[in-house]
């Protein structure tokens, strides 16, 4: 096997990717073949699994322009995958062209493939780095030089906790970025929740992901809620994934939103109050 002309150097062609497998389910074409035999039989397993993607794609944009519209004009988004049409900076900047926008993620297609795209484009960037650590995140210099973290920054964690197992390593990701974002920022989370999910179907997809370096950690919506500690949830609260301000009745799964098996929710950090 050999990397295709469009993979960095050195990729392993032997193990699935979660970000190269989401292009998959996306409909993108940078993705390897190991990808998309797991991906396949995920699919396999559960039908919806790609409109599942698409609908979580669909509550980026409809968020984004939420924050876009809220004054916000810096965006943090950890395990952004690899770009499709709808990024983060496309919807924040078509409302606002100097929002400000740094991609995260730790797969270096994703990382290859985010550069191409933002060349020229001097308000984002991305860095490739473990989001487990989120203090050499804020510490990088790319981070720096794009985001003041003394003013309102939206951190978005879209289908992303749920690829930490221990649930204390992702509640101390999400206690560190809330810890070190100024009053008035933003917290943006989309997470998989299989509770309702045939029993025999959820053990075939969580088995086809610990396949993957980052298998699934399905949790509740309480336990979903639980990392809004210290934030104020926005209108409508913690909610299935088309169920967040959808647009209107011809959005994806408009009157079926349970079918996504999952929530999301947008929380602000309060100012602080005075003394």
């Amino acid at each position: 096997m050999s990397n295709p002309s469009w993979a960095p150097e050195g990729v392993p062609l032997d193990r699935p990717s979660v970000a190269r497998m989401y292009d998959f389910f996306l409909g993108g074409y940078h993705n390897f073949a190991i990808d998309r035999a797991v991906a396949e039989q995920v699919v396999a397993a559960y039908p919806d699994f790609p409109l599942i993607m698409r609908a979580n794609r669909a509550f980026l944009r409809r968020a984004v322009t939420f924050l876009a519209s809220q004054g916000i004009d810096q965006f943090l988004d950890l395990g952004s995958g690899i770009p499709t049409v709808g990024n983060v900076h496309e919807v924040a900047q078509a409302i606002n062209p100097d929002a400000r926008v740094v991609y995260v993620d730790i797969d270096p297609v994703a990382v290859a493939h985010s550069r191409a795209i933002l060349a020229g484009n001097p308000n984002a960037t991305v860095i490739q780095a473990d989001a487990r650590r989120p203090e050499q995140i804020v510490g990088d210099p790319e981070v720096g030089r794009l985001l003041d973290l003394d003013r309102p920054v939206a951190v978005l964690l879209l289908a992303f906790l749920h690829f930490f197992q221990d649930d204390a390593e992702a509640e101390a990701l999400v206690r560190g970025l809330r810890d070190v974002l100024a009053p008035g920022s933003y917290l943006v989370i989309s997470h998989a929740s299989y509770d309702d999910m045939p029993t025999d179907v959820r053990e075939r997809l969580e088995g086809l992901y610990t396949r993957t370096p980052t298998p699934v950690r399905s949790r509740t919506r309480e336990q979903i809620a639980d990392f809004f500690a210290g934030f104020d949830l926005v209108e409508p609260g913690l909610v299935y994934v088309p169920a967040w301000r959808p647009e209107g009745p011809g959005d994806l799964w408009h009157d079926e939103p349970d079918r996504v098996h999952g929530f999301a929710g947008v929380g602000r950090k309060p100012e602080r109050r005075r003394e």
